[in-house]
């Protein structure tokens, strides 16, 4: 399903490229690292079937433009792009879903933290919390030593030793519009990997928070941050199709187990059960 409508949004220092598919409840769809609205193009047309569905450009990747030179990015500044873009696209008695993965469920959580009644459920799905880990400074320098690489011997070398996140195998090919690594790697990956959430803050959300993970991804590192979230919280684990980048892989099966947690929201009743049509 193609978009039904797209544009841009003018917020603080960028233009905010989006798109929208389906009627229903609103749900946003915030991709990680140097993803664009495209990793989520086949799951967004699964999910439009009973909902409006919202994916994004995060700014800096692809049409995202930056209004000035790249800087270090801050998880607070996207938070603060998705809040504007959710004011631009519906009511503001509205609570909406949001779902987040990797550096887009760091955006999420952010997100929920700041404007809770804004939201009605946010799943943060592998949100790189590395800080919380008890050996956090280990892979912390593992990162430093990524962006340190890939300046002085290339993306190749550097992308070999982000390997470690994901069990020692190479991150899967996405779709995007543009490729955004060059970006990813130079203003992202440090700024967003030492970024912790306000435990306490996030403790007076905790209702609105879903913890997930995926099954495929259940050993490796890139894992772990969300199991310690979720024993913190005192909440399960939910577990979805596929690894890190499931909804890319499987859309299908990953549209229908999000929708299965969707429907546990508070105020739920108004959530569709199910979703018709798609494929892997």
């Amino acid at each position: 399903m193609d978009p039904s409508n797209s544009g841009t949004l003018a917020v603080a220092g960028a233009k905010i490229y989006f798109e929208v598919r389906g009627e229903g409840p609103l749900l946003l769809l915030i991709g990680g690292g140097n993803s664009d609205a495209a990793v989520y193009k086949r799951l967004a047309a699964i999910l439009a079937s009973d909902h409006r569905v919202v994916t994004y450009d995060p700014r800096g990747n692809s049409r995202s433009v930056l209004d000035g030179p790249p800087v270090d990015q801050r998880v607070e500044e996207h938070a603060d792009d998705a809040y504007r873009l959710i004011q631009h696209l519906v009511g503001a008695d509205e609570p909406v879903y949001v779902f987040g993965s990797c550096s887009g469920g760091l955006i999420a959580l952010e997100l929920t933290i700041r404007h809770p009644g804004r939201i009605r459920l946010t799943v943060a799905h592998e949100p790189p919390v590395l800080s919380i880990l008890p050996d956090a400074g280990r892979h912390l320098a593992l990162l430093d030593d990524v962006c340190q690489t890939y300046l002085r011997e290339g993306m190749a070398p550097a992308l070999v030793k982000l390997q470690a996140l994901h069990g020692g195998r190479p991150a899967p090919a996405l779709p995007e519009v543009h490729d955004n690594t060059d970006f990813f790697l130079t203003r992202f990956v440090r700024p967003f990997t030492r970024f912790v959430p306000d435990l306490t803050a996030l403790g007076e959300v905790a209702h609105k928070v879903v913890w997930a993970g995926g099954h495929a991804s259940r050993g490796d590192l890139v894992h772990r941050p969300v199991l310690v979230l979720a024993e913190r919280f005192g909440r399960e684990l939910e577990l979805f199709p596929g690894g890190h980048v499931g909804y890319a892989r499987y859309p299908a099966d990953f549209a229908e187990r999000l929708v299965e947690v969707l429907a546990t929201a508070p105020g739920a009743v108004d959530c569709p059960q199910g979703t018709t049509g798609g494929g892997t």
